[in-house]
């Protein structure tokens, strides 16, 4: 999907945000919120929100001289996610319902997103995520692609939420050893995406398989992708794709069979899938 007019007001407004989330002083503040004001003139509307992001946060990390831009809040949010994992292995454990609980799990940790305009609390949303439909209900679809398939590629999103991915891939592994799994990272630090760094000392490498795409947007754009990640997304029988970055870059795919996991930040988004800000989303394409 490309941008919207509502996206370039969101995306000047991130810059602020950045600007607060690293401490920059006044002058700092000003000169990033400007120089992003006089970049929005050129945006392009064939582009989509995460490359148009890619643009704005390269430039953001070079007026601030920083090679990661939220490697602090990055390791907050990591830390604040680990904690919730002991009640959510509980929550799996007396399940009636492992994929569906496990599904919801790699949904609720979708709210932790530096880029939206909309913040949602992490506690709040774990208390009730598990008595919440899906407002996009393919969950059985998902169930019945999953027992077919024999390789499933999933493509995360940002860094804290990557903890409840590692999670959810642990149960699907139990449920299906004889599936083949691997978990799709940035190419380099953008935003809060989650990147081999992290990925790595949470110990990805040793549950299944670990890729870098190469990507340097926040969502998985296939032609900025090296070759490696372009033939696996191509050639599994299951792409399973997390947050809003993700299915912005790939609404519209060439392939079939991406499940979407997501919870709904923006109105463009929302508009985009018929849905509400807040409603979480289980779609397969």
């Amino acid at each position: 999907m490309t941008i919207d007019k509502e996206c370039i007001g969101c995306i000047i407004n991130q810059s602020a945000r950045v600007a607060k989330a690293i401490e920059a002083s006044e002058s700092l503040t000003s000169e990033m919120v400007s120089t992003v004001e006089l970049m929005s003139k050129e945006f392009s509307f064939k582009d989509n929100p995460p490359e148009i992001a890619s643009y704005v946060y390269e430039k953001l990390a070079e007026i601030a001289n920083k090679t990661d831009l939220y490697d602090e809040v990055k390791e907050l949010s990591t830390k604040k996610a680990l904690s919730f994992i002991p009640l959510l292995k509980n929550r799996l454990l007396s399940s009636n319902n492992k994929l569906l609980t496990a599904t919801k799990i790699a949904v609720a940790g979708n709210v932790i997103d530096l880029a939206a305009a909309v913040e949602f609390d992490l506690e709040d949303e774990l208390n009730k995520i598990f008595e919440t439909d899906f407002a996009y209900d393919d969950f059985d679809i998902l169930k019945e692609k999953l027992s077919t398939s024999k390789t499933v590629l999933v493509i995360g999103d940002n860094v804290g939420e990557h903890i409840f991915d590692y999670l959810f891939i642990e149960t699907l592994k139990e449920m299906s050893p004889h599936v083949k799994f691997s978990y799709m990272v940035r190419g380099n630090p953008i935003i809060n995406d989650v990147t081999i760094k992290e990925a790595k000392k949470a110990g990805f490498d040793e549950l299944c398989e670990l890729v870098d795409s190469g990507v340097n947007t926040p969502g998985f754009t296939y032609s900025r992708a090296n070759i490696y990640s372009k033939e696996l997304f191509d050639s599994v029988d299951l792409v399973i794709s997390k947050g809003m970055g993700n299915y912005e870059c790939m609404s519209p795919s060439h392939r079939k069979d991406i499940c979407f996991l997501l919870k709904v930040k923006c109105s463009v988004v929302a508009n985009s899938l018929g849905k509400e800000i807040g409603d979480i989303v289980c779609k397969m394409a």
